[in-house]
């Protein structure tokens, strides 16, 4: 079988190995801790139950456990004869020279009938040491050391194991528990309830000064009453500042009906509304009766104020009920949910999926299932990827061809153990197998077919150009303006991709465009023409808005939404200004000051610098637009998106189960507003168990994995 991994060379550097110097104290380290253990039972100098070897840095220490001192480890019996028999350490007791006898020591001179020191020890008496019979075995002789360092301790005179705690003032406290009762709120679950009565956790607010005694009482009743009146009344106040917002409602496709609300600022900024136990099935005209019921309880009476709402679900039925019912409002669908379905539509519609589904399927099964080839897959896995694990397959519950979220990780799976599944596949043992079992023989085909992986690759790129969009759409939260853009350069992608791997274009795209259509909204055109961000400079060096790039139905599109929002009286005056819009534009130094970028310091792009500018220009310095940028700025605005802040999974199912018991529901709703605010605050959109998987990841390159596989590998 001929290689494909290249031999390791071996290393000619002379440097030296950071590693080997750690490595090195570590075993200094646990030495002296190995010899101190066996002092501490007898078989060592007496000074070892003073001196303990501590960790600082990368030097080996002897700490005086009597004064804190700290001492080099490199000669222990002349740091025991300087620092305590001549006096220098102030706690020393002369009179416990030399140390008494271990009890473990006495115990067994009681059959010899004669003392016994550690200088005079023989055979027969280490002997008796290692059978003193203790009624729990040898597991008692570690207790016993520790009855015996304690009995040490207690003969010194100072004992440092019950150090009084800090004395801290009342507002230290008082700052120290707001603190900690913080973090409990915004943890949102992620730190259960319980562990504030954690023994250990209670030891160290005592080391701290902390008062532990009704502190779970106090953090999750009157603080946390006291912390949720407060961030309510800072919310309410943001709203009533603002002239209108949008409604942000997520979590109707979740599989625990928890429905979360958010309120969309013309600032840029985002409040937290409150959370929706809906139940797992939820009809359009229920979830109609939630979203109004959410808009009447932001503004009142004044609903006008509710420029629109922007949800993951529902955009069928409840939120076009709502337009037709509300002239006035824009209810769009979140285009996370788009591009996830779009996925789902390749899944469903495109043949190359099914037969990469089912292929791959055949290949994990096997690998998982046949002891032999499993072992071998495990052993070279090890061997070249160092981690261990069988190919994740999805749960037999699941439809394959319509779930492919459960299908993405057995192929991630297989294409970063390319290498390892065609060294099995290569195997001695697996081609006979080939001869006598018709399945190993058609899994050889598969695998030793370029076809496979090719496909293979195609398809998990496609789902990774996908995903990408998506997760930057959590990450960015794009508004209704960025749409039409971000669809096109979909498009343009999926075209290279199509060029890449030899697929035909036309049944692609059809499914592309049909998705499109499903999630388009009049309102995608009408922002895009009315955001200066999206102004084109002409040759005669004018900023004007980008009819050009919309088709002739979309042109139509933003008359017709934009006469539906005006009053009657003004819809033909807002047909005027917007002709005037086209032709004459923005002033070029406007437009550019609101097209100027920078560079993200985080993700290096480059980003518009200062995005409320787009809706600060028509407030400012477009005043001869009278009518047209009252509704510009209510469009311009608008989120494209639902995600707010992702709660945490754990969470929302005990929120779930608490939902019978009307005070247990109203703290933790109380709880997810207070965390909420705090993450809407610092703009945190993430998921603290999302970010731990991400952390504990295995951390691997898909591009040109395929390039080693294939270089020397013959086909069978």
């Amino acid at each position: 079988m001929a290689s494909t991994i290249a031999p390791a060379m071996p290393s000619t550097s002379t440097d030296p190995d950071p590693d080997a110097a750690v490595r090195a104290v570590r075993k200094r380290y646990e030495g002296l801790l190995t010899v101190r253990t066996r002092a501490i039972k007898g078989k060592g100098a007496w000074y070892w139950a003073h001196l303990e070897p501590t960790l600082l840095g990368n030097a080996v220490k002897l700490k005086c456990s009597l004064c804190d001192s700290l001492f080099s480890a490199s000669n222990p019996s002349r740091t025991a004869s300087e620092h305590l028999k001549r006096g220098t350490c102030p706690n020393f007791n002369h009179s416990s020279l030399p140390s008494p006898s271990p009890i473990s020591t006495v115990l067994s001179h009681s059959n010899n009938g004669r003392k016994r020191t550690s200088s005079s020890a023989s055979p027969n008496q280490d002997r008796s040491v290692q059978h003193l019979m203790l009624s729990g075995g040898k597991d008692d002789l570690c207790a016993l050391a520790v009855f015996e360092d304690s009995v040490k301790k207690l003969k010194s005179p100072r004992n440092l194991s019950h150090v009084a705690p800090p004395e801290l003032t009342q507002d230290q406290v008082n700052s120290a528990v707001e603190l900690l009762a913080d973090w409990f709120y915004e943890s949102c679950g992620s730190v259960p309830l319980s562990s504030l009565e954690h023994p250990k956790f209670q030891s160290f607010l005592t080391q701290l000064g902390l008062p532990v005694t009704l502190l779970r009482r106090e953090i999750y009743c009157s603080r946390l009453e006291d912390r949720f009146g407060a961030v309510k009344a800072e919310s309410e106040a943001r709203i009533r500042d603002a002239l209108f917002f949008q409604v942000g409602c997520d979590g109707w496709k979740g599989e625990d009906g928890v429905a979360k609300f958010i309120v969309n600022l013309p600032n840029g900024t985002s409040v937290f509304h409150k959370v929706v136990l809906g139940g797992e099935v939820v009809s359009s005209k229920y979830a109609e009766e939630i979203l109004w019921e959410v808009v009447k309880g932001v503004c009142g009476s004044d609903v006008q104020r509710c420029v629109g709402i922007v949800a993951d679900r529902f955009k069928g039925k409840a939120l076009r009920n709502l337009e037709v019912q509300n002239h006035w409002m824009v209810n769009v669908a979140c285009q996370v949910q788009g591009f996830t379905g779009l996925i789902k539509d390749f899944s469903n519609n495109l043949p190359l999926f099914r037969v990469v589904t089912e292929n791959s399927l055949k290949v994990a099964n096997f690998i998982n299932t046949e002891s032999q080839v499993r072992g071998s897959f495990l052993r070279y896995r090890m061997q070249e990827l160092e981690c261990a694990g069988l190919v994740r397959v999805p749960s037999p519950k699941f439809d394959v061809l319509k779930d492919f979220t459960s299908v993405f990780p057995m192929l991630e799976d297989i294409l970063r153990c390319a290498a390892v599944i065609q060294m099995v596949v290569m195997e001695d043992a697996f081609k006979v197998a080939c001869m006598e079992d018709p399945l190993a023989r058609e899994i050889a085909g598969i695998v030793q077919s370029e076809g496979f992986w090719n496909e293979l690759e195609a398809v998990y790129s496609l789902v990774k150009l996908i995903r990408g969009v998506v997760q930057d759409i959590e990450a960015e939260r794009p508004l209704v303006g960025r749409c039409l853009p971000l669809w096109e350069e979909v498009r343009t992608k999926v075209k290279e991709w199509c060029v890449k791997y030899s697929i035909v274009v036309e049944p692609v795209e059809e499914i592309l465009e049909n998705r499109f259509r499903k999630n388009y909204h009049p309102a995608w055109s009408a922002a895009f023409i009315l955001d200066p961000l999206y102004l084109i400079k002409d040759s005669c060096g004018k900023y004007l808005p980008p009819f050009k790039c919309l088709t002739r139905e979309q042109e139509k599109d933003v008359d017709k939404l934009l006469t539906r929002l005006a009053s009657r009286e003004e819809a033909h005056v807002v047909l005027m200004e917007l002709m005037k819009w086209r032709s004459e534009g923005l002033d070029p130094l406007y437009a550019q000051a609101v097209q100027m970028k920078q560079q993200d310091p985080i993700t290096g792009k480059m980003k518009v610098a200062n995005p409320l500018s787009s809706r600060l220009v028509w407030e400012t310095c477009l005043s001869e637009f009278k009518s047209l940028r009252k509704l510009a700025v209510r469009l311009i605005f608008l989120h494209a998106t639902s995600c707010g802040f992702k709660s945490n999974y754990s969470f929302i199912r005990k929120l779930s189960a608490q939902k019978h018991s009307r005070i247990s529901l109203e703290r933790a709703q109380k709880m997810i507003y207070v965390a909420a605010h705090a993450k809407l605050e610092r703009r945190d959109f993430s998921n603290e168990e999302e970010k731990e998987a991400e952390l504990l990841a295995m951390e691997s390159s898909d591009d040109g994995m395929l390039a080693v596989v294939f270089a020397d590998t013959p086909l069978m």
